[in-house]
């Protein structure tokens, strides 16, 4: 479904993503490792038109998409999540997933039954009424998930989702994530939970320092020495 191409991005000396190439197969869960500062998010960024790269592609179903801004790209059916969480914190749970659906259909009642049904597959629908700011951490990335579902992505983007959550509430986030690819969705992951990351994914792209080092199954990515080296880390290994 998606192809990325030697992408490269510099920021005056910094080389934040360089010549990096991988495939998303259409069904499948691609993970995304690297330490902080590995360029991951950066990669995000290129492939959603946030950032425009210096050199290579994207390319979506065949066709490049290098070049259009975000709003293009997600009625393409690219939808992302982010790390750093900034819902609407004055407006309902139920609005904030309503202003990502009206991009698609402006009537108002098509898009409240919309928000309605992505809140309830994520199991926020007891807190639609509820303004953002008054959310936990987790129930934030379950909303941050609902409005990037509400735009009808057929591939989606997910920054750390369960960053900052607490362990009890990481399973559901699993079984979230799960049930989205029994639905038909394609997905790529950034994850810092090597667990969590591991029983997901089908194949794994390792980063280090704005490069690719590795790329494969979850097995041979655990055993890869440049990627216990500089990420993993000797007592994991």
């Amino acid at each position: 479904m998606l192809e990325v191409t030697n992408l490269t991005r510099r920021f005056g000396g910094l080389v934040a993503n360089d010549a990096i190439s991988f495939r998303a197969e259409a069904g499948g869960i691609l993970g995304v490792i690297g330490p902080n500062g590995a360029g991951k998010s950066t990669l995000f960024e290129l492939i959603t038109g946030f950032e425009t790269p210096d050199e290579g592609d994207v390319r979506l179903d065949g066709r490049s998409i290098r070049g259009l801004g975000p709003h293009r790209i997600n009625r393409l059916g690219v939808a992302r999540t982010f790390q750093k969480l900034k819902p609407f914190a004055h407006m309902t749970v139920e609005e904030n997933v309503m202003v990502g659906i009206m991009q698609h259909d402006s009537n108002l009642r098509r898009a409240r039954d919309a928000a309605l049904a992505a809140l309830d597959f994520v199991g926020l629908l007891d807190k639609r009424r509820v303004h953002a700011h008054g959310l936990s951490t987790g129930q934030r990335k379950r909303l941050e998930l609902a409005r990037a579902m509400g735009t009808r992505p057929r591939l989606l983007l997910l920054d750390e989702v369960t960053g900052g959550v607490d362990q009890r509430s990481i399973p559901g986030l699993i079984e979230l994530i799960e049930r989205l690819r029994r639905e038909g969705m394609t997905i790529i992951l950034i994850e810092h939970d090597m667990q969590v990351l591991m029983s997901l994914a089908d194949r794994v792209v390792a980063l280090h320092l704005g490069a690719k080092i590795a790329e494969g199954t979850p097995e041979s990515i655990r055993a890869d020495r440049a990627v216990v080296e500089s990420y993993l880390g000797a007592s994991y290994a």
